[in-house]
Formats: C-alpha cells, sequence, structure tokens
C-alpha cells in the first residue's frame, strides 16, 4: 500500500470525524469532491456523469470512440419528461421489488464494474472497492455485482467479497473461452452466490484485446449448453434487441440486462431507453428484465421502469460513491437515490413502483 493512499485514506478519516462531530452524515458534495482528487487522471466526476469530457478515453471511464454511446444513454433518458400528477393520496409510495428471488428496497442493482488500478487512479485496493460496495449495498436493502477481467485481482477480490457477505452479490463472468469460462463459472458457484451472470456485451471490450485476452461471442447453443451447468438463475447483460432478447428466453436465461456496455464497446448505439420498450413489449413477463446506461437518479429509475424494466443497474455513480467514500460512500447515495425515486413517485401519482407504466411519461 502506499504513502500516498495511506494519506488519502487518513483524508477519508477525517471526514468522517468531523462529520460525527457535526452529527451529521458525510454529505455527496463531500464523497464527490474526495473522488475527484483520487481519480484525477481517470474520472472527473463531473457534475452531471454525462460523458462529454471523457470520450474515447477507454481505459478510464469514459465511452468508446467518439464517446456517443455513453452520450446516448444520458440523451435518451432526458428526453422522457414527466407528467406531474398531485392530485391523489399516494403519501407513502412502497419502492419494493422482488427479482430472481431477491427482495430490494428500491429496485437497484450496483452494476458490475471493477479494474481500480486501469479505469479508476488505483488510489484504493481492488479488494477494499468491491467488498465496500457490496457490503453498503447490503446495509441498504439492494445489491451488488462483481466483475471480472485481467489482471486475476479483480475476479478474485469479487469472489472473495461475496463469499464474505455469505453469497450475497452478484457475480459477473466475461465470455472467456472455454476452459477459463468452466474454471470461472465453477469458482463464482462457490461463492454462495444465488445469481450468475455474463456480461456478453464485452465480446469486444477493447481493454481486453490490449491485454491479449480472447473473449468471443457465444452462439444460441453454446449459451444454451453453458447456461444448463448452472443450478442458479442465470443474466445475460448486453441485450439491446428484440430478437436477441428472445434468444435469451429460448436459451434458457432467467434475466436480461438491456445494456451498450456503458458505452465502452461499440460506439454509436443507440440509448439503452431508446430499445428498451421494445425489448420489453417483446418479452415482458417471459424473464426479468434489467436495464443500466445514463441511470443516475430517482427520477431516472422510475423513467426506466416506466418503459419496461422490472429493475435497474447503476454504474459509474457507485465507483464514484466507493472511491470518495467507500462504504460510507455507498450508503449515502443509496440513501440519495431513495429519497430522489419517493419524491418522483409523489409528484407522479405512483403508489407502487412495481405498477408504474407509460402514463407517468409525457410523450
Amino acid at each position: 500500500m502506499s504513502v500516498y493512499w495511506v494519506n488519502e485514506s487518513l483524508a477519508y478519516s477525517r471526514l468522517q470525524i468531523q462529520a460525527g462531530k457535526r452529527g451529521r452524515k458525510i454529505e455527496m458534495k463531500e464523497i464527490r469532491k474526495q473522488a475527484r482528487k483520487l481519480m484525477e487522471g481517470f474520472c472527473r466526476v463531473c457534475p452531471v456523469c454525462d460523458g462529454r469530457a471523457c470520450g474515447g478515453e477507454v481505459p478510464g471511464m469514459g465511452g468508446i470512440g467518439t464517446g456517443e454511446a455513453f452520450r446516448d444513454n444520458i440523451k435518451a433518458l432526458a428526453e422522457h419528461k414527466f407528467n406531474m400528477r398531485v392530485i391523489h393520496d399516494v403519501t407513502e409510495p412502497d419502492t419494493r421489488v422482488s427479482i430472481l428471488g431477491l427482495n430490494l428496497d428500491i429496485p437497484v442493482l450496483a452494476a458490475p464494474i471493477g479494474g481500480v488500478s486501469f479505469n479508476m487512479g488505483g488510489k484504493i485496493d481492488e479488494p477494499d472497492y468491491i467488498f465496500s460496495k457490496l457490503a453498503g449495498c447490503l446495509e441498504k436493502g439492494i445489491i451488488g455485482c462483481t466483475g471480472d477481467g485481467v489482471p486475476p485481482i479483480i475476479h478474485e477480490s469479487g469472489f472473495h467479497a461475496i463469499h464474505r457477505l455469505n453469497g450475497h452479490g452478484i457475480p459477473f463472468i466475461k465470455p472467456w473461452e472455454d476452459r477459463e469460462l468452466a474454471e470461472k463459472l465453477e469458482k463464482a458457484l462457490n461463492t454462495g452466490s444465488k445469481i450468475i451472470g455474463m456480461d456478453i456485451d464485452a465480446a469486444g471490450l477493447i481493454t481486453l484485446r490490449l491485454m491479449g485476452r480472447p473473449v468471443s461471442p457465444k452462439t444460441p447453443e453454446k449459451l444454451k449448453q453453458i447456461i444448463s451447468t448452472i443450478p442458479v438463475p442465470f443474466i445475460l447483460k448486453g441485450v439491446m434487441t428484440p430478437d436477441q432478447a428472445k434468444l435469451a428466453v429460448d436459451v434458457g436465461a432467467k434475466a436480461i440486462v438491456v445494456s451498450n456496455h456503458g458505452g465502452r464497446v461499440l460506439d454509436h448505439t443507440p440509448g439503452t431507453a431508446r430499445v428498451l420498450p421494445q425489448i420489453a413489449a417483446a418479452i415482458k413477463g417471459q424473464i426479468a428484465i434489467l436495464v443500466d446506461g445514463g441511470i443516475r437518479t430517482g427520477g431516472d429509475i422510475l423513467k426506466m421502469m416506466a418503459l419496461g424494466a422490472d429493475a435497474v443497474m447503476i454504474g459509474r455513480p457507485f465507483s464514484v460513491a466507493v472511491t470518495g467514500g467507500m462504504k460510507d460512500g455507498v450508503m449515502r447515495y443509496i440513501d440519495q437515490l431513495t429519497s430522489e425515486l419517493i419524491q418522483t413517485m409523489i409528484l407522479t401519482g405512483v403508489s407502487t413502483v412495481r405498477q408504474v407504466d407509460r402514463h407517468i411519461l409525457f410523450d
């Protein structure tokens, strides 16, 4: 551990002590300020995380190429406006959902982002990063996902964290070639996790190509064979068209994630909010539908639910929250999301997040 990180860790400890003396929680602005310092050169922690300042910064936290796919995730959501309705009796909306056997206090999963050393500046350790994320999610009644990649510490840290938390986490494995894939799936099961995922959209991830590691697309037949060997629900992440969603149903997946990998694998893909309604129309009710891409606030969560999602995944903001505040940062961000979601539900007349539909949107 470097002297630099020791000093930064002490700086965060001082933030905790100061906040404690004042009898308050650490504010998100303080967490973001600390993250900006620690992620310098890798993420600017912009006031609005919209991909404008970091286009082409992969590795890093940006989008691939022009960064247009990242930016369109934000734009696609922003184009949907709310119908405000305040003549009703909704005062305590229900934010809870059940999905894949999980009971979540809000319909949010922390997405599988890893690679602290080359994506986030390396000022905190990978094991501390992923354990803080998962532990904060557990404390606040949701669940976090772990990533995969190179170097091995990424998946090893994730597996270890899930095991420490008695299986409370979802490991995502990349679409490796046969031997490595089988080995990692077995290790993932040994964590005690009740759900496993594969981010099939990582098949063209530039960071893996740069490191000379083989990942590849999988045929329906191959996916069906893989999923048939897994005794827990299996999620396929990286579905962007209705026909691919139907294939996910056919091969035995229990859930999909509508995702363009945060705009990090294929430039000029549409924002996920653009394709979600058509995908939901094709498979709603057959398997669970998750979505990520540009979700930043409680209002964004409700928009995605109205467009057909059963729950959402949030990526970059959780990485910022962990870097700037470790477990406390994660918990504070979840508190913020919960407050925003409740406020938006009240102002749109939604009594339960499980029954929201497009009537709340001005289209």
